[in-house]
């Protein structure tokens, strides 16, 4: 059965995977991203392809990247925090020097797809997939398939202004993250250092000043959930992250979304995605073999 390459870029670490045909992982790995150098991302990445390589045939390298990501060409105009492939085409990139065909997919759509094939969104046409972690981001199916919008920068719902109060102006990154959620916390403890978002929940059970700062941040992701309902009504939408496993979260998402008053005509399920970890490399493996389907009109000119 033919295999294939797949990877999960992210701001901290690039995961990376053997895949079968199928769908059915082989292996698994990871290793620290390169953000500044070019020449050391590339040197990290054809590394793992060739130890992949020297153990059996590779059909193919299918890439999740954070970013504004051409679908169509490879190139990124901007790649998240990965700033070595800021105006670079990784897809040419690694073509010339390993000869197999590569394909590229923003991560936020790589998820969307994976719930799609396979996920929780599975016989949706139109769902909405949102991923919260350093930042907020996701993909949107349309009509049966992914709307990138016209320069590859849709589902950027980090970007939405989720707070206008005394002048202050803040977008979801700022106010619905992780990264978000975990400086409110420090700044109330006091504390500068690695925190994990699940103890935060935890001790919200019995902290009432970190549940307030909890349930705060979790009116931010559910703002941004109601104007991405009311704009386009779609059949759900389902949330990825370390912090989907979080049952409150969608608790809490629930109760706050029915204090609006048009809530009833634009109510859809809220869930969490069934992909976590696996979601980018398996979403980017779809793609991969969406791109090189048999039938000739899912074929690039």
């Amino acid at each position: 059965m033919e295999k294939y390459i797949t990877f999960d870029v992210g701001g901290m670490k690039v995961k990376h995977a053997l895949i079968k045909k199928n769908g059915e992982f082989v292996t698994k790995s990871e290793y620290p991203t390169e953000r500044n150098s070019l020449d050391i991302f590339l040197k990290d990445m054809l590394d793992t392809i060739n130890d992949y390589r020297e153990n059996g045939e590779v059909s193919g390298i299918a890439i999740s990247l954070p970013g504004y990501i051409d679908v169509m060409t490879g190139y990124s105009e901007l790649a998240g925090a990965i700033s070595a492939l800021h105006g670079q085409n990784l897809k040419i990139l690694l073509e010339e020097s390993i000869g197999l065909p590569v394909e590229i997919e923003n991560d936020g759509n790589c998820a969307a797809l994976a719930e799609r094939v396979s996920g929780n969104a599975q016989g949706c046409e139109h769902f909405i997939c949102m991923t919260i972690g350093t930042g907020v981001g996701g993909g949107i199916f349309l009509n049966g398939d992914i709307y990138r919008g016209h320069s590859y920068r849709a589902g950027e719902y980090g970007g939405m202004f989720t707070v206008f109060e005394n002048g202050e102006r803040k977008d979801m990154h700022e106010t619905a993250s992780m990264s978000a959620l975990i400086k409110a916390y420090e700044d109330y403890k006091k504390l500068d250092g690695q925190i994990d978002g699940k103890d935060i929940f935890t001790e919200a059970e019995s902290d009432p000043a970190v549940k307030e700062i909890l349930d705060d941040w979790i009116n931010q992701i559910s703002r941004g959930i109601y104007n991405l309902a009311t704009t386009f009504n779609p059949e759900k939408i389902v949330i990825g992250g370390g912090v989907s496993t979080q049952s409150y979260l969608f608790e809490e998402i629930h109760r706050q979304l029915e204090e609006h008053a048009l809530w009833p005509y634009f109510k859809i399920p809220v869930e969490p995605c069934k992909f976590r970890n696996d979601a980018g490399m398996l979403g980017a493996f779809y793609h991969f073999i969406n791109i090189h389907a048999e039938d000739p009109a899912n074929r690039r000119s």
